[in-house]
């Protein structure tokens, strides 16, 4: 008797010590730092893509007319980029010493020096440039512009226009394959198009069903999937990158924004206006399990992981209360953001 109660204590030990092992990475996130930036220049508020340079050590964050500049390990402010309009998306090319952001209202790219973090030039594009990438397959960027529904491509060495692809509707969020495609989810055709990077030309176009328009998006670049995340319907889908079939779909909160996978531990996030982060586990190419859902803050829908501290970092502000009714100003009746409110929070494991 008192032997198989030895054995069944070991046993459960054993197994409880199993439980503890096979936890997801993504189960143990929590806020560790919540960092107040104040009011923009011009006194809006307003704030987009976050950008992380991890061998640096710097955080990158979009704020109305200025960029924001952090250390990544003690979170303090390292530098402002300023003289811009309405910024959206940076890209760091440090084998270039250069970087470049969106400016939307100001219908340009402002091209910077990573060291000084001076604007050292400009690029005119179209009006409400948005989100911006680099293909390493042809060695040039892409941008984005929303309201303009196109794509321009631009040579990153001679700061030049090369061409302007029509995107047929809203383009959004991009991810590129680094063999020569990039793939970009389209909000009025609720669909992802599917660009060739060295005939600059759309070779194709996938619907993004049961999702609907779809504005997050990143990749498993080893096993071909595509994440993309649609605002309504609310639903993340898995898509093979090859075929552009929807593999599977998963429910989200509204306003989703930001997706960003992280190959190391397999794990997908998934922010939303609603202040929620999702945190998915890719179990096999084909079948993401959801590990946990953290509640943020509202507005919380942009964000960022640091590769080397797996640290998520989010930006938002306080927002006003709920209009009752639609007005001119304000015809969707949303929240609004309270100037000089702007926060980042640090969520970490």
């Amino acid at each position: 008797m008192k032997k198989l109660s030895l054995s069944v204590t070991l046993v459960s030990f054993v197994l409880l010590g199993m439980g503890a092992l096979a936890a997801p990475p993504g189960s143990g996130y929590h806020l560790i730092k919540k960092i107040p930036l104040g009011a923009a220049p011009g006194g809006g508020e307003y704030f987009d893509y976050v950008t992380i340079d991890s061998a640096a050590r710097r955080v990158y964050l979009t704020h109305g007319a200025e960029i924001k500049v952090l250390d990544a390990d003690n979170f303090s402010v390292v530098g402002t980029i300023s003289g811009l309009k309405r910024c959206h998306g940076i890209l760091l090319l440090p084998e270039l010493g250069k970087g470049f952001i969106t400016d939307g209202d100001a219908a340009k790219v402002a091209v910077f020096d990573l060291k000084s973090l001076k604007i050292t030039g400009e690029i005119k594009n179209s009006p409400d440039t948005d989100s911006i990438i680099y293909d390493p397959a042809s060695k040039l960027i892409f941008t984005f512009n929303g309201d303009s529904k196109n794509a321009t491509v631009i040579d990153p060495v001679k700061e030049t226009v090369v061409k302007v692809i029509d995107m047929g509707g809203g383009p959004e969020q991009p991810v590129a394959d680094g063999k020569g495609t990039i793939y970009d989810n389209n909000e009025e055709k609720n669909d992802v198009a599917v660009i060739d990077t060295k005939t600059l030309t759309i070779k194709t176009r996938w619907p993004v069903a049961p999702a609907g328009t779809p504005v997050g998006m990143d990749m498993d670049r080893e096993y071909r999937r595509i994440f993309s995340g649609g605002r309504g319907p609310q639903f993340l889908v898995v898509m093979d990158a090859d075929s552009g079939k929807v593999l599977q779909s998963l429910p989200i909160s509204s306003g989703v924004d930001g997706n960003v996978f992280e190959p190391e531990t397999g794990l997908l996030f998934v922010s939303t206006r609603a202040g929620k982060l999702h945190i998915f586990h890719e179990d096999s190419p084909d079948k993401l399990t959801e590990v946990k859902t953290i509640t943020t803050e509202f507005g919380a829908k942009t964000m960022n992981i640091d590769p080397k501290t797996h640290n998520i970092f989010l930006s938002t502000a306080k927002f006003g209360p709920k209009p009752a009714a639609p007005t001119k100003e304000n015809p969707e009746a949303e929240r609004k953001p309270i100037p000089g409110t702007f926060h980042v929070l640090v969520y970490g494991r």
